[in-house]
């Protein structure tokens, strides 16, 4: 019996049960995604939160918080640092200014709503971990004007860990079209931490194509935008600064591309791809866009956002499908990966 029982045990420390009457070996894998009570779901690496999904109907649209540094410090903030009619600015969210005639998306106190509907997908892996799911946006009495199909993907990066997403815009069942106006407001924005902007810390504003800060990269098209300065890590007489920040890219399939982008001094950053004129959608022809959020040590680098960018620029798309899968009744995989 003694030996039964120490044999029991160190199967169980290497991972292996038995199903069935079978040996089933469990090996964990580094990109892993864990719904969390309150409508939240944490995105890790190697069993650490990178960054976490909040959905819930406290607030009127959901958003990324924290989005970690390669220290463990968030990189974003929730709120404008000395703005308080700027509460709507959560870290990382999804959002549009003018949408159909004139519903704004983008303010607190509108009566409009951006609600996730359901989750299709949440697929560990090693290379990376992909959550699928469906936002619809809501007008002040109710009714859904459009709604989008959302990808995020978090996955190791060469310093530091990448958030790729992917959404699809288009008009819900009981419309035929939906229109996105002229605004600098949409669809993704970051809002950085203090110390991290310009204005309020010590950060610097960088794009693609050498322009630094607001005054040389507001409106210009380019192929990313990055920001980045320092950060406080550790608490006591253990605190200290390091140097990290956020590089933002734009797909180069993405409308209008490369982007204009609206960026701040005092620490905001997003791509504006109805800044100069908008846009209407149909079932048929949806609004597809794909960004990459990088979180990387040391100030921006170039050569790396460059690569970065060329790699994001080859990776295929996600597709999200229904499948005859036992106990997955939605799948989400890469549109030219074969299909498991």
């Amino acid at each position: 019996m003694q030996h039964c029982l120490t044999i029991l045990l160190v199967l169980s420390t290497i991972g292996i049960v038995w199903a069935n009457g079978d040996p089933k070996v469990y090996r964990p894998v580094r990109c892993e995604l864990v719904p969390l009570p309150n409508h939240q779901v944490s995105f890790r690496i190697d069993g650490m939160e990178m960054t976490r999904w909040h959905y819930g109907p406290d607030y009127p649209r959901p958003f990324f918080y924290p989005f970690n540094g390669p220290s463990g410090v968030s990189l974003t903030r929730m709120g404008h640092p000395g703005a308080s009619d700027h509460d709507h600015h959560r870290s990382v969210w999804f959002a549009f200014h003018k949408v159909n005639d004139d519903l704004n998306f983008w303010a607190d106190g509108t009566g409009t709503q951006i609600r996730q509907k359901q989750w299709f997908a949440y697929k560990d892996g090693e290379d990376e971990a992909i959550m699928a799911c469906a936002l619809g946006y809501f007008d002040t009495e109710g009714a859904e004007v459009m709604e989008q199909t959302t990808v995020a993907a978090i996955r190791p990066g060469v310093d530091g860990y990448e958030l790729e997403l992917q959404i699809s815009l288009h008009p819900p069942e009981n419309l035929e079209t939906v229109e996105l106006r002229k605004t600098n407001f949409g669809p993704l924005a970051v809002r950085v931490a203090k110390s991290l902007s310009e204005h309020f810390g010590a950060g610097q504003l960088t794009n693609s194509e050498g322009a630094l800060g607001e005054p040389d990269i507001f409106g210009k098209p380019a192929r990313w935008v990055d920001y980045s300065g320092p950060v406080v890590v550790g608490s006591g007489q253990e605190r200290n600064i390091s140097k990290e920040g956020i590089t933002y890219i734009d797909h180069p399939t993405n409308l209008r591309h490369p982007t204009k982008w609206h960026v701040r001094s005092d620490g905001w950053m997003g791509a504006s791809v109805c800044m100069d004129t908008g846009i209407t959608m149909t079932a048929e022809k949806p609004l597809v866009l794909r960004y990459l959020l990088i979180a990387h040590s040391g100030g921006c680098d170039a050569a790396l956002a460059n690569a970065s960018a060329k790699a994001f620029a080859e990776r295929p798309p996600f597709e999200v499908g229904k499948r005859r899968t036992k106990h997955r009744p939605w799948e989400v995989w890469r549109k030219t990966v074969e299909r498991e």
